[in-house]
């Protein structure tokens, strides 16, 4: 089983991407974590430019959307919302069959975030994705600069981040994607 990470944060050093690396370290037995690493390079959204032969960064995107089985999305909150950089690359999904019906989880760290949360959430929906909400994780890393090593340590993180993966990772087997 193959999952894709996909990272809110376009910084070097995020909460987000430690977590989503953590997942990677702590995935069950036959799941493979790959990051998604092309988010900052995609243009900004235009239909005029998503035709039969839209830009290489987004055929990239949408090739790996569609080679996972499953979507880890971890992202900070922004002013309240989701970061631009990550909502564009949504927005290039949007109308992308790789992306229909695709399983997703939410790995929150911050418990205060509550905004972009629910707005992933609405706009997940909106695009037929199959929000697996039993997976969901939320990790308390706001404050605390740990990478994904420390994090995999850490008993309590380590626990309900491999408890929300084992999760996903049944239901998604119990439920494979249409197209597979």
């Amino acid at each position: 089983m193959r999952l894709l990470a996909l990272c809110g944060s376009l910084r070097a050093v995020s909460s987000n991407g430690a977590a989503l690396l953590a997942a990677a370290l702590l995935a069950p037995v036959g799941v493979e974590v790959a990051a998604y690493e092309g988010l900052a390079g995609l243009p900004p959204f235009n239909p005029d430019l998503d035709t039969d032969a839209p830009p290489a960064a987004v055929v990239a995107l949408r090739q790996a959307v569609g080679a996972s089985d499953g979507l880890l999305i971890s992202s900070p909150e922004y002013a309240h919302g989701v970061p631009g950089a990550l909502k564009n690359g949504l927005d290039w999904l949007v109308a992308s069959l790789e992306f229909h019906d695709t399983p997703t989880i939410l790995i929150s760290t911050s418990p205060s975030s509550i905004h972009a949360p629910a707005q992933l959430r609405e706009i997940l929906t909106t695009m037929s994705a199959r929000l697996v909400e039993e997976a969901f994780v939320t990790l308390p890393l706001r404050g605390r600069p740990l990478d994904a090593a420390a994090i995999a340590a850490d008993p309590e993180l380590s626990t309900a981040l491999a408890g929300g993966l084992a999760r996903f990772a049944a239901a998604i087997a119990a439920e494979p994607r249409a197209d597979r």
